[in-house]
């Protein structure tokens, strides 16, 4: 019976307990994203609670901005290296855990414990890893007779310091999705391609792969979201540097709209962001989705 044809007696109680989580995504995200919608198109100061309206003047200024458009490309580079790295490096350890039963437990609670820390935490233990002079990591550098880099000041290595840190943070993760995901595939059809002589480079790719291909495709989506909207372990190591090498389009936001004091431009950036999210993730199910269709019509 559908969802219309439900008596009133019956649909008012949902609609009830439904209510407070309503409630709450209306003040707490709906309002919220359409009153930044509005604001974008009006320059607005604080402390002076003047609001004027300037149409799309913030916009075009934002799109003829040089500083714009570098953090833009910086997004995009950090995203391009966050994104890889952790969920090829997340199926990569999955596999591996789910080959290694003994192992799965304790391992898989070492790669969750960095989800729990908070990226203020995480940003301050990797500061002392990238020290230049006492860091660990060129410390092992050192013992191969490699002079490490300056991490955090340079605007070559600074990108993938902080890229490093951000995969560290999420991929336990992943991990766990990716594992239970594992957990879900058939042993039957396992033993059957084994069984016809499919080595295990095979089996991964035609049963494995295919099994969980809508958990790998979530875990992409999640980290493409969290790529984007990064921000505290940036704040903490370089602070959108070395010559705006890491200055995303969240810190870019920040900076417009808690140091410039300019919340109507920080709003048409937070707009943007949105869209270039929305836009992405839009692309994802729409390459699936074709995907799919031509899977199934190779199959008929």
């Amino acid at each position: 019976m559908s969802g219309s044809n439900l008596p009133r007696e019956t649909s008012m109680p949902a609609w009830l307990f439904l209510a407070p989580a309503i409630g709450l995504l209306c003040v707490f995200t709906i309002g919220p994203a359409l009153f930044s919608l509005y604001l974008s198109f009006h320059d607005f100061r604080p402390f002076s609670f003047d609001l004027v309206r300037v149409g799309i003047d913030q916009y075009v200024e934002l799109f003829e901005s040089d500083d714009y458009r570098a953090s833009l490309v910086a997004t995009m580079k950090f995203a391009g290296m966050v994104v890889p790295l952790s969920v090829l490096g997340s199926l990569w350890i999955a596999v591996l855990l789910d080959q290694a039963p003994f192992f799965r437990a304790g391992f898989r609670s070492i790669f969750l414990l960095p989800v729990g820390i908070s990226p203020a935490m995480a940003a301050m233990l990797w500061i002392f890893l990238f020290n230049p002079t006492a860091g660990f990591f060129n410390y092992l550098l050192s013992l191969a007779g490699i002079h490490g880099p300056a991490w955090l000041t340079d605007p070559v290595w600074a990108p993938v310091a902080v890229s490093l840190t951000t995969v560290w943070k999420e991929i336990g993760f992943n991990i766990i999705f990716l594992m239970a995901a594992l957990a879900q595939v058939p042993v039957e059809l396992q033993e059957a391609a084994w069984m016809d002589g499919a080595n295990a480079l095979r089996r991964f790719w035609h049963i494995t792969l295919p099994s969980i291909a809508p958990a790998l495709f979530f875990i992409t989506i999640v980290t493409v979201i969290h790529a984007f909207e990064s921000f505290g372990q940036i704040h903490i190591l370089t602070r959108g540097g070395p010559a705006g090498s890491t200055n995303v389009l969240v810190y870019q936001l920040f900076r417009d709209g808690f140091e410039n004091s300019r919340l109507g431009l920080a709003a048409a950036e937070a707009v943007i962001l949105f869209l270039i999210i929305g836009g992405i993730t839009l692309t994802q199910f729409l390459l699936v989705h074709i995907s799919g269709s031509s899977k199934k019509g190779d199959a008929t």
